[in-house]
Formats: structure tokens, sequence, C-alpha cells
């Protein structure tokens, strides 16, 4: 009986400790990449994390410039923390001139408080990347997020600069959620955690069946047998009979014996 009261209370702990780990990789659905024409003769350098593009205040998109993001063959976003991680950013240049992509960059925050930066990642620049009036181009870009960061989700948000008349326009590609995961390892910590606890519950349903098993068995033992004695029924079928012809005819065969 102990074990019936103590069970479900123990799962119950189990499953509220485990609650903050599992963390389920949000996939979302992923937007086909304008890729009708790449822009030809485009160079690119790869500046440090801390460098910034220069501007004299906050950027604003340019009208009728389009963008679009995606992670190829990652649709759950998954990032492993120190290693680098690639995705495109298509431009779609629907504005009355020929523009100028400067550079890619991004930030990383956390997903609760933007105002608090996680980390900045690689200002990706670019040369002579001009990309033609009603002409769609695609733009790689490549970041790696630091080894020392705790694995769960961020917010990513991701920027591309451009230049038309040489004045400076700017449009997020991509704000929303990334995984950062452990790299290397085939398990991380929550994994393990979570196998251990599944272990611990397997193992906890198995004890309980055997002291169920148990219960019943003794109660099975326990049950008396009903033994019926051949003196007890002659008995019984004497007091019944009696007065009647049949118990004086078996009394005076007992006497002829």
């Amino acid at each position: 009986m102990a074990i019936r009261v103590w069970l479900p209370a123990l799962l119950l702990a189990f499953l509220l400790a485990a609650s903050p780990f599992t963390q389920v990789a949000r996939a979302q659905s992923e937007e086909d990449a304008a890729t009708a024409e790449v822009v030809e003769g485009a160079d690119l350098g790869i500046v440090g994390d801390d460098t910034q593009v220069s501007s004299d205040g906050p950027l604003s998109p340019a009208p009728g410039v389009e963008t679009v993001c995606v992670f190829p063959k990652n649709a759950g976003k998954i990032v492993p923390a120190g290693e680098e991680t690639e995705l495109l950013v298509g431009l779609q240049n629907e504005g009355e001139s020929t523009l100028n992509v400067v550079a890619v960059h991004s930030t990383l925050h956390l997903p609760y408080d933007h105002r608090m930066y996680g980390q900045n990642l690689t200002v990706q620049k670019f040369f002579n990347a001009s990309v033609p009036v009603s002409v769609q181009a695609t733009f790689p870009y490549t970041f790696v997020v630091s080894k020392f960061l705790q694995p769960g989700a961020y917010d990513l948000v991701g920027y591309i600069v451009y230049e038309i008349d040489q004045h400076p326009y700017q449009n997020v590609f991509y704000n929303g959620t990334i995984e950062v995961v452990e790299a290397g390892g085939l398990l991380s910590v929550e994994s393990v955690f979570l196998i251990t606890l599944g272990i611990a519950l397997l193992g906890l349903f198995g004890l309980w069946a055997y002291g169920q098993v148990q219960q019943l068995s003794k109660k099975t033992k326990k049950a008396p047998k009903v033994e019926l004695g051949t003196g007890t029924t002659d008995a019984n079928i004497d007091e019944w009979l009696e007065g009647t012809s049949f118990a004086q005819k078996s009394k005076s065969k007992k006497k002829q014996t």
C-alpha cells in the first residue's frame, strides 16, 4: 500500500523537475529565397564581431526593397555553439535605382528582453555587390556563436545594409528564434538528464508492478480451502431421512450385518 501512495507524488516531482529542460526546437515554415539572378563580381570580406557598420544613426529600409532569409537544410534553426552557421539572405530590388549592398550583420538577444545583448555576431562586408532594378539576388552570410554561450533559445536579429545614390539604408532580414546547442557531442546535458529520468521512471514502474504481483500472490495463498468429509455428509443425510421408511430399512440392514 505504501508504494501506491508515494509513487504518484514521486512521478509528479520528476516531471516538474524536467519541465525547464524540455525545450523543443521551434521549426518555422521556410520561404523560398529569390534566386533569379545572383550578383556577379561581388567580393566579400569577413570582419570581426566587434566591428560596427558605419552610420550616423538608425537606418530605415528603402521603398521597394524586400528581403527574405533561409537557413539551408536547417528548418529547426539549430546553431551549434562555436561552429559556423550559414544562412542565405535574399534581396529583391523593386525600387527606382540600383542599390549597392554594403554589409550583412546580426545580433543575438535574450528572448525575454531585446535590450539585453547575448552577442554581436560577425559583420560581413561586400564590395562591388550591386543589384539593379527589378532584380533578385542572394547573399550568403556565415556567423559563429560563442562556444561559451549557454545552450538554449535566443532571438537572432539580422540586418542587411545597402546604399542607393550614396545614401545608406538597412533592412531587417530576420527577427526570430534560434536554438543554440552544444557542439561536438551527440548528447547534450538536457538529453542525458531526460534519458536518466526515463530510466528512473521505468525502474519505479517495474517496482510498483512487482509489488502488485506480490500482493496478489499473498492473497491467493491465504484463501481457505473447503474440505468435505464423508462422515459429516452421512450424518446430515441420516438426520434428514429420520422418521421415513427408508431410515427404518437402513436400520434393519445395519442390525442384520
